[in-house]
């Protein structure tokens, strides 16, 4: 049988990534796919860079639409990212019948839902493993390995920038923004950090994640994010005390109101795994309602975990072109008429507990203040810490863990809260999932 001809676009870190797994592993991949696979072309913006993998052999081109305008071209492999040209590129290949892999979870996450339609009516695959979580075969997980169960939440560290600040500020005690340098000083982090930090990377990923596990349309418009710029080396000793450690998680819940989607800092109890994984790797808690909690963790980054999934999307790529081509797996789990539109939760309508802290003077009834303030909006105090002045001042920290309540409610009680002549400053608050 004919080997399969692909075109990728890209030849930067992923790219060539791909390149060499699919060298170095070619008669095991071809024995799995039942065919072999060859990379005849390539594209980059910049022909004359050094690359990590070998292209002797493979023609190369400046121009992206050369790859996706060729008639002998099977399979073209997305790895530019952005949304422009990206998309173009990727509904061109479709419109000229070509199956598409790509790890642009930004692309997927704003316009998977137009790809996928008009890759539905030209009958060619879609794949896109490697937009979540490197590595980590997630997508694959819920899509096939779950599909027995009825999803009843899922929470991942999802962006490993983030994850390797906040496990540095814990173990080593350092304040954000040197982690944050440092993080950039080893590629870890983008000169320009604010799709990491501020959560917008985690929101793509948790986009796809919601609707693999849901059936429901993409939206990313309708995810909350909250960065990781407002935690202090303060906040991550507090927890540390109460039990807990803060991971920046992606969070999406069925419930009978409807989807919760939320990108933001989290309090969870130590003793889970997921409050054990550390630096720049991922880990996503998904449960069902048959198998209960499960958890993936594995490195959601790099040339070679990344190309691991772009490459076992090729596989199955091929192995539906080689058997069986109308047999195919639904690009968002469910059956494209079985999509469901459930109403995406407004964040203020979300349930949860809460850290919070405040800086108060410190002088009696002011405690008392607080507490009444938290009752009036039926809001119960769980746990308290309140630290003795230092020496020649007069406010102090108290730091509270609150039982479930309602996101409003909470709104609604901080902002009388900071109004009180009492309290000084922001109160800085923190949600907190068991992940039970």
């Amino acid at each position: 049988m004919k080997p399969v001809k692909v075109g990728v676009l890209g030849l930067g870190t992923v790219g060539g990534g791909v390149l060499n797994v699919l060298k170095r592993n070619a008669e095991e991949i071809a024995r799995r796919a039942g065919r072999e696979i060859v990379v005849c072309r390539a594209s980059a913006r910049d022909l004359s860079r050094q690359r990590i993998c070998e292209t002797q052999g493979i023609a190369l081109t400046e121009d992206p639409f050369e790859i996706v305008n060729d008639p002998e071209i099977d399979v073209v492999v997305e790895l530019i990212g952005g949304y422009e040209p990206a998309k173009q590129l990727l509904l061109t290949a479709i419109a000229n019948g070509k199956h598409v892999v790509t790890a642009n979870k930004a692309l997927i996450a704003l316009h998977g839902n137009e790809i996928f339609a008009e890759a539905g009516k030209k009958g060619v695959m879609v794949l896109f493993e490697a937009a979540v979580a490197g590595g980590i075969p997630i997508i694959k997980a819920i899509r096939e390995g779950l599909s027995g169960n009825r999803i009843k939440w899922l929470a991942g560290i999802i962006n490993g920038t983030g994850n390797f600040i906040l496990s540095e500020m814990r173990d080593k005690g350092r304040n954000f923004a040197d982690v944050l340098q440092e993080a950039q000083a080893l590629g870890y982090a983008e000169a320009d950090p604010t799709f990491d930090i501020e959560g917008i990377d985690a929101g793509h990923k948790l986009t796809i994640l919601a609707s693999i596990a849901f059936g429901i349309p993409l939206q990313f418009d309708k995810v909350y994010t909250e960065g990781i710029t407002q935690i202090t080396s303060a906040d991550v000793g507090y927890a540390k005390t109460l039990g807990y450690r803060i991971k920046h998680l992606g969070i999406a819940r069925h419930t009978e109101q409807g989807i919760e989607l939320r990108v933001h800092p989290t309090l969870i109890p130590r003793r889970r795994l997921i409050a054990n994984v550390d630096g720049v790797m991922n880990a996503i808690l998904v449960c069902g309602d048959a198998v209960g909690p499960t958890l993936y963790y594995g490195a959601g980054a790099g040339a070679e975990p990344t190309a691991s999934a772009v490459v076992a999307d090729l596989v199955d790529v091929v192995r539906a072109m080689t058997s069986d081509p109308e047999n195919r797996v639904p690009h968002l789990a469910f059956q494209p008429d079985a999509i469901v539109d459930i109403p995406v939760l407004s964040v203020d309508q979300i349930k949860t507990a809460y850290y919070l802290r405040l800086t108060a003077e410190d002088k009696p009834g002011v405690l008392a203040d607080v507490s009444r303030i938290l009752a009036a909006h039926n809001i119960s105090i769980e746990a308290l810490i309140q630290k003795e002045p230092k020496k020649g001042e007069s406010s102090v920290p108290i730091i509270m863990l609150t039982q479930q309540t309602l996101e409003r409610e909470m709104n609604a009680a901080i902002a009388e809260i900071e109004a009180l002549a009492t309290v000084s400053g922001k109160i800085n608050r923190i949600r907190l999932e068991t992940l039970g």
